[in-house]
Protein backbone atom coordinates (compact mmCIF):
# COMPACT_ATOMS: atom_id res chain seq x y z
CA UNK A 1 0.00 0.00 0.00
CA UNK A 2 2.57 1.94 0.78
CA UNK A 3 4.34 1.75 -2.60
CA UNK A 4 0.33 2.24 -4.13
CA UNK A 5 0.39 6.09 -2.20
CA UNK A 6 3.89 6.87 -4.01
CA UNK A 7 2.40 5.95 -7.84
CA UNK A 8 -0.40 8.46 -6.69
CA UNK A 9 1.98 11.16 -5.17
CA UNK A 10 4.11 11.16 -8.37
CA UNK A 11 1.16 10.92 -10.44
CA UNK A 12 -0.10 14.13 -8.72
CA UNK A 13 3.42 15.54 -9.04
CA UNK A 14 3.64 14.87 -13.26
CA UNK A 15 0.59 17.04 -13.67
CA UNK A 16 -2.64 14.30 -12.65
CA UNK A 17 -5.53 16.36 -12.49
CA UNK A 18 -7.70 15.53 -9.12
CA UNK A 19 -10.60 15.90 -10.99
CA UNK A 20 -9.54 13.31 -13.46
CA UNK A 21 -8.90 10.87 -10.74
CA UNK A 22 -11.91 11.27 -9.14
CA UNK A 23 -14.11 11.01 -11.73
CA UNK A 24 -12.41 7.63 -12.94
CA UNK A 25 -12.57 6.58 -9.21
CA UNK A 26 -15.69 7.23 -9.02
CA UNK A 27 -17.25 5.59 -12.49
CA UNK A 28 -14.86 3.12 -13.19
CA UNK A 29 -15.52 -0.51 -12.65
CA UNK A 30 -14.16 -3.00 -10.41
CA UNK A 31 -12.15 -4.06 -13.18
CA UNK A 32 -10.75 -1.10 -14.16
CA UNK A 33 -9.59 -0.40 -10.40
CA UNK A 34 -7.61 -3.27 -10.62
CA UNK A 35 -6.04 -2.35 -13.68
CA UNK A 36 -5.16 1.22 -11.81
CA UNK A 37 -3.50 -0.94 -9.06
CA UNK A 38 -1.87 -3.63 -11.16
CA UNK A 39 0.46 -0.51 -12.46
CA UNK A 40 1.58 0.72 -9.23
CA UNK A 41 5.53 0.41 -8.62
CA UNK A 42 6.41 -2.38 -6.48
CA UNK A 43 5.08 -6.36 -6.27
CA UNK A 44 2.96 -5.14 -2.80
CA UNK A 45 1.21 -3.31 -5.48
CA UNK A 46 -0.28 -6.01 -7.14
CA UNK A 47 -2.17 -6.45 -4.27
CA UNK A 48 -6.14 -6.29 -5.32
CA UNK A 49 -7.79 -4.03 -2.26
CA UNK A 50 -9.03 -1.13 -3.70
CA UNK A 51 -6.79 2.28 -2.35
CA UNK A 52 -8.61 4.45 0.21
CA UNK A 53 -10.77 7.15 -1.14
CA UNK A 54 -9.09 9.89 0.60
CA UNK A 55 -5.69 8.82 -1.12
CA UNK A 56 -7.25 8.76 -4.87
CA UNK A 57 -8.80 12.54 -4.12
CA UNK A 58 -5.34 13.77 -3.53
CA UNK A 59 -4.80 17.45 -4.00
CA UNK A 60 -2.11 17.87 -6.92
CA UNK A 61 -0.76 20.68 -4.65
CA UNK A 62 0.74 18.03 -2.08
CA UNK A 63 3.03 16.59 -4.87
CA UNK A 64 6.76 16.96 -3.90
CA UNK A 65 10.06 16.56 -4.60
CA UNK A 66 10.20 13.99 -2.00
CA UNK A 67 7.50 11.76 -4.07
CA UNK A 68 9.96 11.45 -7.22
CA UNK A 69 12.63 11.08 -5.14
CA UNK A 70 10.90 7.84 -3.15
CA UNK A 71 9.91 6.68 -6.63
CA UNK A 72 13.54 6.74 -7.52
CA UNK A 73 14.51 4.46 -4.32
CA UNK A 74 11.59 2.12 -5.24
CA UNK A 75 13.41 1.50 -8.43
CA UNK A 76 16.82 1.51 -7.14
CA UNK A 77 15.53 -1.53 -4.69
CA UNK A 78 14.38 -3.06 -8.36
CA UNK A 79 17.42 -2.66 -9.59
CA UNK A 80 19.47 -4.35 -6.63
CA UNK A 81 16.83 -7.35 -6.05
CA UNK A 82 17.11 -7.63 -9.98
CA UNK A 83 20.99 -8.07 -9.61
CA UNK A 84 20.69 -10.42 -6.69
CA UNK A 85 19.03 -12.53 -8.84
CA UNK A 86 21.28 -12.74 -11.45
CA UNK A 87 19.99 -9.97 -14.01
CA UNK A 88 21.88 -7.46 -15.48
CA UNK A 89 19.46 -4.22 -15.47
CA UNK A 90 21.35 -2.37 -17.84
CA UNK A 91 22.34 -4.43 -20.62
CA UNK A 92 24.69 -4.59 -23.80
CA UNK A 93 22.71 -5.16 -26.40
CA UNK A 94 19.41 -6.88 -27.93
CA UNK A 95 19.60 -8.77 -31.50
CA UNK A 96 15.52 -7.46 -32.65
CA UNK A 97 14.50 -8.61 -36.30
CA UNK A 98 12.17 -5.89 -36.86
CA UNK A 99 10.88 -2.53 -35.81
CA UNK A 100 7.57 -1.79 -34.94
CA UNK A 101 6.72 -0.40 -38.10
CA UNK A 102 7.66 -3.08 -40.00
CA UNK A 103 5.76 -5.52 -37.96
CA UNK A 104 2.38 -3.02 -38.68
CA UNK A 105 3.66 -3.08 -42.13
CA UNK A 106 4.57 -6.41 -42.77
CA UNK A 107 1.48 -8.18 -40.15
CA UNK A 108 -1.52 -5.90 -40.93
CA UNK A 109 -3.63 -8.25 -43.30
CA UNK A 110 -3.63 -10.67 -40.02
CA UNK A 111 -7.69 -11.20 -38.84
CA UNK A 112 -8.66 -10.63 -35.72
CA UNK A 113 -7.91 -13.10 -33.44
CA UNK A 114 -5.23 -14.84 -35.52
CA UNK A 115 -2.23 -15.81 -34.50
CA UNK A 116 0.82 -16.32 -36.30
CA UNK A 117 3.10 -18.66 -34.75
CA UNK A 118 5.46 -19.65 -37.65
CA UNK A 119 6.76 -15.86 -37.12
CA UNK A 120 9.38 -15.27 -35.26
CA UNK A 121 10.25 -11.68 -34.47
CA UNK A 122 12.26 -9.64 -31.84
CA UNK A 123 11.63 -6.10 -30.99
CA UNK A 124 12.97 -3.56 -28.47
CA UNK A 125 11.82 -0.08 -26.90
CA UNK A 126 10.80 1.91 -23.95
CA UNK A 127 7.10 0.93 -22.26
CA UNK A 128 5.48 4.00 -22.89
CA UNK A 129 2.36 2.09 -20.88
CA UNK A 130 1.07 -1.26 -19.08
CA UNK A 131 -2.21 -2.55 -18.16
CA UNK A 132 -2.60 -6.05 -16.44
CA UNK A 133 -5.48 -8.42 -15.53
CA UNK A 134 -4.14 -11.17 -13.67
CA UNK A 135 -2.52 -13.46 -15.97
CA UNK A 136 -2.69 -11.45 -18.73
CA UNK A 137 -0.17 -8.42 -19.09
CA UNK A 138 -0.34 -6.45 -21.92
CA UNK A 139 2.00 -3.38 -22.48
CA UNK A 140 2.87 -0.78 -25.40
CA UNK A 141 6.40 -0.56 -26.46
CA UNK A 142 7.49 2.25 -28.71
CA UNK A 143 10.70 2.73 -30.72
CA UNK A 144 12.24 5.41 -33.37
CA UNK A 145 9.60 4.16 -35.81
CA UNK A 146 6.33 3.84 -34.08
CA UNK A 147 4.50 1.31 -31.34
CA UNK A 148 2.95 -1.83 -30.91
CA UNK A 149 1.43 -3.97 -28.22
CA UNK A 150 3.49 -6.55 -26.17
CA UNK A 151 0.90 -8.88 -25.63
CA UNK A 152 2.09 -11.48 -22.35
CA UNK A 153 -0.06 -14.30 -21.18
CA UNK A 154 1.01 -16.44 -18.09
CA UNK A 155 1.15 -19.73 -19.77
CA UNK A 156 3.52 -18.13 -22.39
CA UNK A 157 6.19 -17.59 -20.03
CA UNK A 158 7.68 -18.68 -17.38
CA UNK A 159 6.64 -18.57 -13.75
CA UNK A 160 10.05 -16.78 -12.57
CA UNK A 161 9.30 -14.57 -15.87
CA UNK A 162 5.65 -13.43 -15.48
CA UNK A 163 6.63 -12.42 -11.65
CA UNK A 164 9.25 -10.29 -12.62
CA UNK A 165 7.04 -8.58 -15.40
CA UNK A 166 4.81 -8.28 -12.54
CA UNK A 167 7.06 -7.08 -10.28
CA UNK A 168 10.15 -5.08 -11.88
CA UNK A 169 8.75 -3.81 -14.62
CA UNK A 170 7.51 0.16 -14.88
CA UNK A 171 6.13 2.34 -17.36
CA UNK A 172 9.87 3.93 -18.72
CA UNK A 173 11.90 1.03 -18.74
CA UNK A 174 13.51 -0.12 -22.06
CA UNK A 175 12.83 -4.18 -22.90
CA UNK A 176 13.16 -6.52 -25.55
CA UNK A 177 10.92 -9.06 -26.61
CA UNK A 178 10.71 -12.11 -28.65
CA UNK A 179 7.49 -14.18 -29.69
CA UNK A 180 5.34 -14.64 -32.30
CA UNK A 181 2.62 -12.53 -34.05
CA UNK A 182 -1.05 -11.94 -32.63
CA UNK A 183 -3.64 -10.05 -33.27
CA UNK A 184 -6.03 -9.02 -30.88
CA UNK A 185 -9.61 -9.87 -31.23
CA UNK A 186 -10.02 -6.20 -30.92
CA UNK A 187 -7.49 -5.96 -33.97
CA UNK A 188 -4.61 -4.96 -32.32
CA UNK A 189 -1.50 -6.46 -33.56
CA UNK A 190 0.29 -7.53 -31.10
CA UNK A 191 4.38 -9.64 -30.75
CA UNK A 192 2.88 -12.52 -28.16
CA UNK A 193 5.52 -12.38 -26.08
CA UNK A 194 8.04 -15.74 -25.34
CA UNK A 195 10.76 -14.04 -24.08
CA UNK A 196 11.67 -10.35 -22.63
CA UNK A 197 14.79 -8.41 -20.86
CA UNK A 198 15.17 -5.67 -19.47
CA UNK A 199 17.57 -3.29 -21.18
CA UNK A 200 17.77 -0.62 -19.11
CA UNK A 201 15.95 0.00 -15.78
CA UNK A 202 14.28 3.38 -15.64
CA UNK A 203 14.68 5.15 -12.66
CA UNK A 204 12.47 8.62 -12.82
CA UNK A 205 9.05 8.31 -13.86
CA UNK A 206 7.48 9.90 -16.95
CA UNK A 207 4.91 12.41 -17.45
CA UNK A 208 1.45 10.99 -17.33
CA UNK A 209 -0.06 10.05 -20.54
CA UNK A 210 -2.81 12.72 -20.15
CA UNK A 211 -1.17 15.31 -20.11
CA UNK A 212 2.06 15.11 -21.27
CA UNK A 213 5.06 17.37 -20.77
CA UNK A 214 2.93 20.72 -21.11
CA UNK A 215 5.83 22.80 -19.40
CA UNK A 216 7.16 24.82 -22.03
CA UNK A 217 10.32 25.68 -20.72
CA UNK A 218 11.23 21.90 -18.90
CA UNK A 219 10.40 20.72 -22.71
CA UNK A 220 13.36 22.75 -24.08
CA UNK A 221 15.75 22.55 -20.82
CA UNK A 222 15.45 18.50 -20.89
CA UNK A 223 14.27 17.59 -24.69
CA UNK A 224 14.95 13.97 -24.25
CA UNK A 225 11.74 14.19 -21.93
CA UNK A 226 9.98 16.33 -24.11
CA UNK A 227 10.41 13.38 -26.91
CA UNK A 228 9.75 11.12 -24.87
CA UNK A 229 5.86 12.38 -23.77
CA UNK A 230 5.65 13.91 -27.44
CA UNK A 231 6.39 11.83 -30.07
CA UNK A 232 5.66 14.46 -32.52
CA UNK A 233 8.67 16.50 -31.65
CA UNK A 234 11.24 14.17 -33.23
CA UNK A 235 9.71 14.25 -36.00
CA UNK A 236 10.51 17.81 -36.18
CA UNK A 237 14.24 16.80 -36.10
CA UNK A 238 13.40 14.13 -38.58
CA UNK A 239 12.28 16.84 -41.00
CA UNK A 240 15.21 19.05 -40.34
CA UNK A 241 17.66 16.14 -41.10
CA UNK A 242 16.25 16.05 -44.27
CA UNK A 243 16.18 19.64 -45.04
CA UNK A 244 19.71 19.49 -44.47
CA UNK A 245 20.46 16.44 -46.48
CA UNK A 246 18.29 17.84 -49.58
CA UNK A 247 20.33 21.30 -49.24
CA UNK A 248 23.58 19.12 -49.88
CA UNK A 249 21.95 17.21 -52.55
CA UNK A 250 20.64 20.01 -53.70
CA UNK A 251 23.98 22.07 -53.84
CA UNK A 252 26.24 19.07 -55.08
CA UNK A 253 23.94 18.65 -57.97
CA UNK A 254 25.04 22.73 -58.78
CA UNK A 255 28.60 21.37 -58.60
CA UNK A 256 29.60 23.08 -55.20
CA UNK A 257 31.93 21.60 -52.93
CA UNK A 258 31.54 21.85 -48.91
CA UNK A 259 34.37 22.93 -46.54
CA UNK A 260 35.65 23.10 -43.46
CA UNK A 261 35.76 26.72 -42.39
CA UNK A 262 37.19 28.21 -38.67
CA UNK A 263 34.68 28.08 -35.44
CA UNK A 264 37.53 29.98 -33.38
CA UNK A 265 38.64 32.93 -35.33
CA UNK A 266 41.27 36.23 -35.01
CA UNK A 267 38.85 38.55 -35.89
CA UNK A 268 35.34 38.47 -35.86
CA UNK A 269 33.65 39.51 -39.22
CA UNK A 270 31.42 38.15 -42.13
CA UNK A 271 28.36 40.20 -40.13
CA UNK A 272 27.92 42.95 -38.11
CA UNK A 273 27.49 41.08 -34.73
CA UNK A 274 28.43 41.21 -31.08
CA UNK A 275 31.16 37.98 -30.91
CA UNK A 276 31.50 35.36 -28.25
CA UNK A 277 35.21 36.01 -26.57
CA UNK A 278 37.48 33.11 -25.68
CA UNK A 279 41.15 32.85 -24.72
CA UNK A 280 43.41 30.51 -25.91
CA UNK A 281 45.69 29.82 -23.18
CA UNK A 282 49.15 28.06 -24.75
CA UNK A 283 48.63 30.78 -27.82
CA UNK A 284 48.09 33.92 -25.09
CA UNK A 285 45.44 35.65 -26.80
CA UNK A 286 42.20 36.19 -27.68
CA UNK A 287 39.33 34.60 -30.26
CA UNK A 288 35.69 34.69 -31.47
CA UNK A 289 33.48 32.35 -31.88
CA UNK A 290 32.39 33.16 -35.17
CA UNK A 291 29.53 35.16 -36.62
CA UNK A 292 29.56 34.19 -39.77
CA UNK A 293 31.93 31.66 -42.38
CA UNK A 294 31.90 34.70 -45.35
CA UNK A 295 35.22 35.53 -45.27
CA UNK A 296 37.00 32.22 -44.71
CA UNK A 297 35.01 30.64 -47.77
CA UNK A 298 35.99 33.80 -50.33
CA UNK A 299 39.70 32.96 -49.32
CA UNK A 300 38.83 30.00 -50.84
CA UNK A 301 37.71 31.70 -53.74
CA UNK A 302 40.86 33.82 -54.37
CA UNK A 303 42.57 29.58 -53.85
CA UNK A 304 40.87 28.94 -56.77
CA UNK A 305 37.51 26.90 -55.96
CA UNK A 306 35.04 28.24 -57.75
CA UNK A 307 31.62 26.68 -56.03
CA UNK A 308 31.99 26.60 -52.45
CA UNK A 309 29.46 25.76 -49.87
CA UNK A 310 29.75 25.11 -45.82
CA UNK A 311 26.72 23.86 -43.36
CA UNK A 312 27.76 25.52 -40.12
CA UNK A 313 27.13 26.76 -36.69
CA UNK A 314 26.93 30.41 -36.18
CA UNK A 315 27.32 32.02 -33.18
CA UNK A 316 26.15 35.90 -31.71
CA UNK A 317 26.51 37.15 -28.46
CA UNK A 318 23.18 38.57 -28.76
CA UNK A 319 19.32 38.38 -27.52
CA UNK A 320 17.45 35.57 -27.02
CA UNK A 321 13.64 35.32 -28.72
CA UNK A 322 11.21 33.38 -30.46
CA UNK A 323 13.50 34.25 -34.10
CA UNK A 324 17.01 34.09 -32.65
CA UNK A 325 19.22 31.85 -30.73
CA UNK A 326 22.96 32.57 -29.81
CA UNK A 327 23.79 29.60 -31.87
CA UNK A 328 22.20 28.78 -35.10
CA UNK A 329 22.95 26.99 -38.11
CA UNK A 330 23.49 28.84 -41.74
CA UNK A 331 24.53 27.54 -45.21
CA UNK A 332 26.49 30.29 -46.74
CA UNK A 333 27.45 29.39 -50.81
CA UNK A 334 30.11 31.22 -53.05
CA UNK A 335 29.95 31.07 -56.48
CA UNK A 336 32.86 32.81 -58.76
CA UNK A 337 31.73 34.44 -62.27
CA UNK A 338 28.17 34.96 -61.32
CA UNK A 339 25.77 38.13 -59.68
CA UNK A 340 23.02 38.54 -57.09
CA UNK A 341 20.71 37.18 -59.61
CA UNK A 342 22.19 34.03 -59.84
CA UNK A 343 21.69 33.38 -56.05
CA UNK A 344 18.20 34.51 -56.26
CA UNK A 345 17.50 31.41 -58.63
CA UNK A 346 19.46 29.09 -56.37
CA UNK A 347 17.52 30.37 -52.92
CA UNK A 348 14.09 29.99 -54.61
CA UNK A 349 15.81 26.55 -55.70
CA UNK A 350 17.02 25.37 -52.33
CA UNK A 351 13.79 26.22 -50.71
CA UNK A 352 11.28 24.68 -53.08
CA UNK A 353 13.22 21.68 -53.17
CA UNK A 354 12.86 21.11 -49.56
CA UNK A 355 9.60 21.91 -49.42
CA UNK A 356 9.02 19.02 -51.89
CA UNK A 357 11.01 16.45 -50.49
CA UNK A 358 9.37 17.31 -46.70
CA UNK A 359 5.73 18.19 -47.79
CA UNK A 360 5.34 16.78 -51.33
CA UNK A 361 3.87 20.19 -52.01
CA UNK A 362 4.59 24.15 -52.44
CA UNK A 363 1.75 25.37 -50.45
CA UNK A 364 2.53 25.33 -47.06
CA UNK A 365 0.41 26.44 -44.17
CA UNK A 366 2.48 28.05 -41.40
CA UNK A 367 0.52 29.05 -38.26
CA UNK A 368 -2.46 29.45 -40.03
CA UNK A 369 -1.65 31.70 -43.16
CA UNK A 370 -0.90 29.51 -46.60
CA UNK A 371 2.26 30.49 -48.48
CA UNK A 372 3.18 29.91 -51.49
CA UNK A 373 6.70 29.13 -52.48
CA UNK A 374 5.89 28.92 -56.32
CA UNK A 375 7.77 30.48 -58.50
CA UNK A 376 8.94 33.20 -59.25
CA UNK A 377 8.62 34.82 -56.09
CA UNK A 378 8.30 38.47 -55.57
CA UNK A 379 11.36 41.00 -56.28
CA UNK A 380 11.22 44.54 -55.01
CA UNK A 381 13.73 47.07 -54.16
CA UNK A 382 13.80 48.56 -50.48
CA UNK A 383 13.03 52.03 -51.25
CA UNK A 384 10.15 50.61 -53.09
CA UNK A 385 8.48 49.06 -50.53
CA UNK A 386 9.28 51.82 -47.64
CA UNK A 387 7.60 53.99 -50.27
CA UNK A 388 4.57 51.50 -50.51
CA UNK A 389 3.94 51.72 -46.71
CA UNK A 390 4.84 54.98 -45.64
CA UNK A 391 4.47 57.19 -48.86
CA UNK A 392 7.50 58.47 -48.24
CA UNK A 393 10.39 57.98 -51.00
CA UNK A 394 13.95 58.30 -49.45
CA UNK A 395 15.91 59.06 -52.40
CA UNK A 396 14.14 62.64 -51.96
CA UNK A 397 16.35 63.37 -49.04
CA UNK A 398 19.13 65.33 -49.48
CA UNK A 399 20.65 65.42 -45.98
CA UNK A 400 20.18 62.71 -42.94
CA UNK A 401 18.58 65.37 -40.29
CA UNK A 402 15.17 65.80 -43.16
CA UNK A 403 15.50 61.63 -43.17
CA UNK A 404 15.70 61.37 -39.38
CA UNK A 405 12.66 64.08 -38.84
CA UNK A 406 10.83 62.30 -41.39
CA UNK A 407 11.29 58.77 -39.94
CA UNK A 408 10.43 59.90 -36.24
CA UNK A 409 7.03 60.95 -37.78
CA UNK A 410 6.77 58.07 -39.29
CA UNK A 411 7.22 55.49 -36.85
CA UNK A 412 5.92 57.69 -33.83
CA UNK A 413 9.63 57.72 -31.79
CA UNK A 414 9.52 59.74 -28.52
CA UNK A 415 12.47 62.02 -27.70
CA UNK A 416 13.47 59.52 -24.81
CA UNK A 417 12.82 56.25 -26.17
CA UNK A 418 15.62 53.76 -26.96
CA UNK A 419 14.12 53.68 -30.77
CA UNK A 420 14.91 57.30 -30.62
CA UNK A 421 18.48 56.93 -29.82
CA UNK A 422 18.98 53.87 -32.57
CA UNK A 423 17.40 56.56 -34.76
CA UNK A 424 19.51 59.32 -34.08
CA UNK A 425 22.92 57.07 -33.75
CA UNK A 426 22.24 56.72 -37.58
CA UNK A 427 24.92 58.37 -39.71
CA UNK A 428 23.29 58.35 -43.34
CA UNK A 429 19.95 58.40 -44.96
CA UNK A 430 20.64 54.66 -46.19
CA UNK A 431 21.16 53.63 -42.52
CA UNK A 432 17.60 55.55 -41.44
CA UNK A 433 15.88 54.32 -44.57
CA UNK A 434 16.84 50.82 -42.97
CA UNK A 435 15.80 51.78 -39.35
CA UNK A 436 12.05 52.15 -41.08
CA UNK A 437 12.22 49.07 -43.37
CA UNK A 438 13.01 47.17 -40.33
CA UNK A 439 10.35 48.40 -38.02
CA UNK A 440 7.60 49.43 -40.87
CA UNK A 441 7.80 47.02 -43.73
CA UNK A 442 9.32 43.09 -42.37
CA UNK A 443 6.82 41.98 -41.05
CA UNK A 444 4.37 42.34 -43.70
CA UNK A 445 6.46 40.25 -46.17
CA UNK A 446 4.45 37.33 -45.37
CA UNK A 447 5.02 35.38 -49.23
CA UNK A 448 8.04 35.00 -50.25
CA UNK A 449 9.58 38.06 -51.65
CA UNK A 450 13.28 39.34 -52.08
CA UNK A 451 13.93 42.96 -51.09
CA UNK A 452 16.98 44.30 -53.79
CA UNK A 453 19.17 46.59 -53.83
CA UNK A 454 20.60 47.88 -50.14
CA UNK A 455 22.03 51.10 -49.29
CA UNK A 456 25.79 50.85 -49.52
CA UNK A 457 26.26 52.20 -45.73
CA UNK A 458 24.47 49.27 -44.35
CA UNK A 459 26.38 46.45 -46.81
CA UNK A 460 29.97 46.53 -46.26
CA UNK A 461 30.78 43.30 -48.57
CA UNK A 462 28.36 43.88 -51.38
CA UNK A 463 29.12 45.74 -54.76
CA UNK A 464 28.38 48.62 -55.60
CA UNK A 465 25.05 48.66 -58.04
CA UNK A 466 26.07 49.12 -61.53
CA UNK A 467 23.35 51.44 -62.31
CA UNK A 468 22.24 53.10 -59.01
CA UNK A 469 24.91 55.28 -56.89
CA UNK A 470 24.83 54.59 -53.34
CA UNK A 471 23.41 51.34 -53.47
CA UNK A 472 24.55 47.60 -53.47
CA UNK A 473 23.48 44.21 -55.77
CA UNK A 474 22.35 42.94 -52.34
CA UNK A 475 19.12 41.15 -51.56
CA UNK A 476 17.46 40.04 -48.31
CA UNK A 477 15.09 36.77 -48.61
CA UNK A 478 11.93 37.20 -46.38
CA UNK A 479 9.28 35.05 -45.84
CA UNK A 480 6.34 35.07 -43.27
CA UNK A 481 8.07 38.56 -42.50
CA UNK A 482 11.35 36.90 -41.59
CA UNK A 483 14.85 37.23 -43.01
CA UNK A 484 15.55 33.65 -44.42
CA UNK A 485 18.85 34.77 -46.71
CA UNK A 486 21.04 37.29 -47.44
CA UNK A 487 22.84 37.79 -50.95
CA UNK A 488 25.34 40.04 -52.92
CA UNK A 489 27.10 40.36 -55.95
CA UNK A 490 30.72 40.22 -53.90
CA UNK A 491 33.15 43.05 -53.53
CA UNK A 492 36.38 41.82 -54.91
CA UNK A 493 38.43 45.72 -55.32
CA UNK A 494 40.50 45.49 -51.65
CA UNK A 495 41.03 49.07 -51.70
CA UNK A 496 36.78 50.09 -51.83
CA UNK A 497 36.99 46.88 -49.36
CA UNK A 498 39.10 48.45 -46.87
CA UNK A 499 37.50 51.87 -47.26
CA UNK A 500 34.22 50.44 -46.16
CA UNK A 501 35.63 48.57 -43.44
CA UNK A 502 37.11 51.47 -42.04
CA UNK A 503 33.90 53.31 -42.69
CA UNK A 504 31.83 50.25 -41.07
CA UNK A 505 34.22 50.71 -37.43
CA UNK A 506 33.77 54.27 -37.51
CA UNK A 507 29.95 54.00 -37.19
CA UNK A 508 30.23 51.18 -35.07
CA UNK A 509 32.32 53.30 -32.93
CA UNK A 510 30.22 56.59 -32.84
CA UNK A 511 26.71 54.41 -32.18
CA UNK A 512 28.72 52.75 -29.42
CA UNK A 513 29.54 56.04 -27.70
CA UNK A 514 26.07 57.37 -28.41
CA UNK A 515 24.48 54.16 -26.96
CA UNK A 516 27.46 54.33 -24.06
CA UNK A 517 26.22 57.93 -23.02
CA UNK A 518 22.45 57.19 -22.85
CA UNK A 519 22.72 53.92 -20.68
CA UNK A 520 25.08 56.07 -18.09
CA UNK A 521 23.03 58.78 -18.01
CA UNK A 522 19.41 56.46 -17.56
CA UNK A 523 20.53 54.32 -15.96
CA UNK A 524 24.31 54.38 -14.36
CA UNK A 525 25.48 51.45 -15.69
CA UNK A 526 28.39 51.19 -18.16
CA UNK A 527 28.10 50.20 -21.88
CA UNK A 528 29.14 46.45 -21.38
CA UNK A 529 25.43 46.02 -21.46
CA UNK A 530 24.70 47.22 -24.91
CA UNK A 531 24.97 45.58 -28.35
CA UNK A 532 27.79 48.20 -29.08
CA UNK A 533 29.62 47.50 -26.46
CA UNK A 534 31.95 44.91 -28.32
CA UNK A 535 35.15 46.10 -30.57
CA UNK A 536 35.89 45.79 -34.26
CA UNK A 537 38.77 44.95 -35.98
CA UNK A 538 40.09 44.91 -39.64
CA UNK A 539 40.79 41.59 -40.85
CA UNK A 540 43.81 41.89 -42.74
CA UNK A 541 44.64 38.65 -43.52
CA UNK A 542 41.36 38.51 -45.63
CA UNK A 543 41.83 42.27 -47.20
CA UNK A 544 45.50 40.73 -48.34
CA UNK A 545 43.51 38.06 -49.74
CA UNK A 546 42.06 40.11 -51.87
CA UNK A 547 44.82 42.19 -52.93
CA UNK A 548 46.10 38.67 -55.13
CA UNK A 549 42.70 38.66 -56.71
CA UNK A 550 39.10 37.11 -56.19
CA UNK A 551 37.37 36.79 -59.22
CA UNK A 552 33.80 38.42 -59.43
CA UNK A 553 31.23 36.39 -57.58
CA UNK A 554 27.82 35.91 -55.84
CA UNK A 555 27.37 34.57 -51.98
CA UNK A 556 24.30 33.64 -50.19
CA UNK A 557 23.61 32.83 -46.75
CA UNK A 558 20.33 31.10 -45.78
CA UNK A 559 19.15 30.07 -42.25
CA UNK A 560 18.66 26.60 -41.72
CA UNK A 561 16.32 27.44 -38.79
CA UNK A 562 14.43 29.63 -39.95
CA UNK A 563 13.80 27.31 -43.08
CA UNK A 564 13.15 24.56 -40.79
CA UNK A 565 10.35 26.63 -38.69
CA UNK A 566 8.33 27.33 -42.13
CA UNK A 567 8.48 23.72 -43.08
CA UNK A 568 7.41 22.24 -39.72
CA UNK A 569 5.03 25.20 -38.31
CA UNK A 570 7.00 26.08 -35.17
CA UNK A 571 6.14 29.15 -33.91
CA UNK A 572 9.12 29.41 -32.09
CA UNK A 573 12.89 28.74 -33.39
CA UNK A 574 13.78 27.00 -29.91
CA UNK A 575 11.26 24.51 -31.64
CA UNK A 576 13.15 23.61 -34.07
CA UNK A 577 16.98 23.55 -32.04
CA UNK A 578 17.29 20.34 -30.16
CA UNK A 579 18.90 22.10 -27.24
CA UNK A 580 18.65 25.80 -27.72
CA UNK A 581 20.30 28.52 -25.19
CA UNK A 582 18.21 29.37 -22.12
CA UNK A 583 18.29 31.40 -18.94
CA UNK A 584 19.88 30.26 -15.92
CA UNK A 585 17.30 28.76 -13.25
CA UNK A 586 16.11 30.63 -10.29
Amino acid sequence: MEALRVWRASSNLLGFAVSRAAAAASTASAGRAHRLHIRCCSPAAAATTKPPQDRRRRSASSSSTSDRDSIRAIRLKKVEELREKGYEPYAYKWDRTHTTKELQETYAHLEDGQVCTEAAVSIAGRIVSRRAFGKLVFMTVRDDSGTIQLYCEKESLTEEQFEQLKAFIDIGDILGASGSIKKTEKGELSVYVNCFEILTKSLLPLPDKYHGLTDVDKRYRQRYIDMIANPEVADVFRTRAKVVSEIRKTMESFGFIEVETPVLQGAAGGAEARPFITHHNSLQRDLYLRIATELHLKRMLVGGLEKVYEIGRIFRNEGISTRHNPEFTTIEMYEAYSDYESMMNLAEEIVSRCAMDTLGKLKVDYQGTEISLERPWRRETMHRLVEEATGVDFNSFGDIESAKNAATGLLGIKTESHENTSLQACSSVGHVLNEVFETVVESTLVQPTFVLDYPVEISPLAKPHRRHAGLTERFELFICGREIGNAFSELTDPIDQRSRFENQIKQHNAKRAAMGKKVKSAEGKGDDDDEYSYEVSLDEDFLTSLEYGMPPASGMGLGIDRLVMLLTNSASIRDVIAFPVLKLQQ
